[in-house]
């Protein structure tokens, strides 16, 4: 029987998500996990090549499918999350230069939005 080596976080790990992530740790999960289902595709193709019989290439091939669809699980909630995120920054970019635009106006005039008139 061939063994499976593959390293795979439990849910917990990649799963767990607090406030102080950063973007650029989402993106590196992200990377990984994407890199870890590349392998386990690969895996997977090269089942037929290895020897044993036709149940041991079934269950090898049923943990593999079992574990991309964990980290495909995984890799949606992480993308979700970062969408989440990139919808922050932008609804708080918005409203901090959103609040100055509504003040702004004829009777207030900015540096761009002003009329110079001589008498």
């Amino acid at each position: 029987m061939t063994a499976i080596t593959t390293t795979t976080p439990s849910v917990g790990q990649s799963s767990s998500s607090n406030g102080s992530s950063s973007g650029s740790d989402v993106s590196s999960q992200i990377s990984r996990i994407t890199n870890q289902i590349n392998k386990l595709q690969t895996q997977l193709k090269d089942i037929s090549n290895t020897s044993g019989t036709a149940e041991e290439k079934q269950k090898q091939q049923e943990q593999i499918q079992a574990q991309i669809k964990l980290l495909q699980a995984q890799l949606a909630q992480l993308q979700r999350q970062q969408a989440e995120e990139a919808t922050k920054k932008q609804e708080a970019k918005e409203g901090s230069s959103g609040s100055a635009k509504i003040a702004d106006g004829v009777n207030r005039p900015t540096a761009e939005n002003q009329i110079n008139v001589y008498i």
